[in-house]
């Protein structure tokens, strides 16, 4: 099985992992993966995550969050990937999304590295709009 798109991938193992409700996911290492679950856990949609070594590129394993209620409902309600490699969508500073009214969080990768939306708005600067989560 070929992934042409890796990123897409992780967000998919994580909605689906956090839907089955799962205490953690592991998902192949990247610099530009580990920076986005930076964000996810900077934002409070994760718990925690941790590297572990392997003999190839390294393995993330996330480790999920939930809300303390009866049916441990996710924190992670939607996560979209926007960016595609077929279709590359860029925003300038100006016109930079707020999803859900800044209840959810936009992942811009820039020049300054890969951000949140509030992030890339006080820097005033665009970049490639990387995926939404709420």
């Amino acid at each position: 099985m070929s992934v042409s798109d890796s990123i897409a991938d992780m967000l998919t193992k994580v909605r689906n992992a956090s839907n089955a409700r799962h205490e953690k996911v592991d998902i192949p290492g990247s610099k530009m993966k580990i920076e986005i679950i930076k964000i996810f856990k900077n934002e409070g949609f994760i718990k925690n995550f941790k590297l572990l070594e392997d003999k190839k590129q390294g393995i993330i394993r996330i480790f999920l969050k939930y809300e303390a209620d009866q049916e441990k409902t996710p924190v992670i309600r939607g996560i979209t990937r926007v960016s595609k490699p077929g279709l590359r969508k860029y925003t300038g500073k100006a016109e930079m999304p707020r999803l859900f009214n800044g209840m959810g969080t936009v992942v811009v990768s820039t020049s300054k590295g890969v951000l949140t939306d509030r992030k890339a708005r006080e820097q005033g600067v665009g970049g490639e709009l990387v995926c939404y989560i709420w």
